[in-house]
């Protein structure tokens, strides 16, 4: 055998304290864009035990009961008390939508950095073009781990987080509430995944079902259905629950922030990260929107069999236009030259955030669709950044 590592990726479900915020921030840049798509959000959440708290920026001609849309985001995920009746299990948890404290702290948008953003012109604005939301660095990364093009960890993290996920909102596990975390370490050989190595599921539950029968559930009707049976070996390591009980969860447990899920949000780490978080935020800001372009860019290069690898970088200033920088990295998986695929990528693509946004069609509430289980790597219509759709479009340039 060739020369081999072991790479690991984690994911939460979207009963994770952090990704209840992020949930929640995403609720609501929703509900703003449902009624006016010109709205400027920058919405941040905090839980902790029975509180709610939002903060930010948002400038919208939306109106509506913010309180209600966080409830309903809650009913969703199931932290809520009503989810437990006629069953033979308890809900003691104390977040709970039908009844919670809620703090609304959201303000307006600077009229400096509005200035910025505008496509208009104004005293000693560089230009009258819409700029960058902020400044910053931004990657997308693509490889062909898997079908959708992610790597293998993370991906197959998601799809344990996805599958637990279904397992409580079908019924067919009523003892299991929302918060969980996976994770799968990979062995890769000569560059491709060879086996896996190592699972982990931690998830919260009622207080009746004891640990041993949530190890045996979860090994048959999570892991062994979801993970490919090929890649799991007599060899492969199960870490289900293992300190035991994790009866207290969600944010009675752990204090929860929108944003603190980066990684998980994108590669499992097996790409660079520029550091901006996603969620609560509209497409003017860069560091959702040019993470996005610079996803469908590098899959579309892979798509296309220009390389089997591949990462972007770009950086912007604070309102400008064009990029400050635009890389395109395919650690030597290329199969033509890199200098001919930089260029189809800038005949191809415009990087102009207004351009971003029309290429891309961001400008609709589809953000609650991308929140959980990874903003990358899912077939779903509304994520345009995950379509394959400029593929003839480059090889034509290259």
């Amino acid at each position: 055998m060739g020369k081999s590592f072991i790479f690991s990726s984690e994911s939460v479900t979207e009963g994770h304290p952090d990704k209840t915020c992020d949930t929640i921030s995403d609720a609501v840049l929703d509900a703003c864009l449902a009624q006016d798509s010109g709205s400027r959000v920058a919405c941040e959440t905090m839980v902790k035990d029975n509180a709610v708290i939002l903060g930010g920026e948002i400038t919208t001609g939306a109106e509506f009961d913010y309180r209600e849309v966080v409830k309903k985001a809650l009913i969703e995920i199931n932290y809520d008390s009503a989810y437990a009746e006629g069953t033979d299990y308890s809900y003691t948890c104390k977040f709970d939508a039908q009844n919670f404290f809620f703090m609304n702290l959201l303000g307006q948008q600077s009229p400096d950095i509005a200035q910025g953003v505008d496509a208009a012109a104004a005293a000693d604005k560089e230009t009258a073009e819409q700029g960058a939301g902020d400044q910053g660095i931004m990657f997308g990364y693509a490889c062909d781990d898997t079908p959708e093009l992610m790597p293998a960890a993370i991906a197959y993290s998601h799809q344990l987080g996805e599958g637990i996920t279904n397992l409580r909102k079908e019924r067919k596990h009523t003892w299991l509430r929302p918060d969980s975390k996976t994770q799968v370490s990979v062995e890769y050989v000569d560059g491709k995944p060879n086996r896996i190595t190592a699972v982990v599921v931690s998830t919260m539950h009622a207080a009746e079902i004891t640990t041993a029968e949530i190890r045996d559930i979860l090994k048959k009707d999570l892991i062994e259905k979801v993970l490919p049976g090929n890649l799991l070996t007599d060899d492969t390591a199960y870490h289900i629950n293992p300190t035991g009980l994790f009866i207290i969860g969600g944010p009675e447990g752990d204090c929860g922030l929108t944003g603190r899920k980066i990684i998980v949000d994108t590669y499992g780490g097996m790409g660079r990260h520029g550091g901006g978080a996603f969620s609560g935020k509209d497409p003017s800001k860069v560091d959702r929107s040019a993470a996005y372009m610079c996803r469908w860019v590098a899959k579309n290069i892979v798509a296309a069999g220009l390389a089997t690898k591949c990462e972007l970088q770009t950086a912007y200033a604070i309102g400008f236009p064009e990029p400050v920088s635009l890389t395109v990295d395919t650690f030597g998986t290329n199969t033509v030259d890199e200098a001919k695929i930089e260029k189809a990528v800038a005949e191809v693509f415009s990087f102009k955030p207004a351009d971003i946004v029309s290429q891309l069609n961001l400008l609709r509430p589809i953000y609650g669709k991308s929140t959980n289980y990874g903003h990358f790597g899912r077939e779903i219509d509304e994520l345009t950044w995950e379509k394959t759709d400029k593929v003839d479009a480059l090889k034509s340039a290259v």
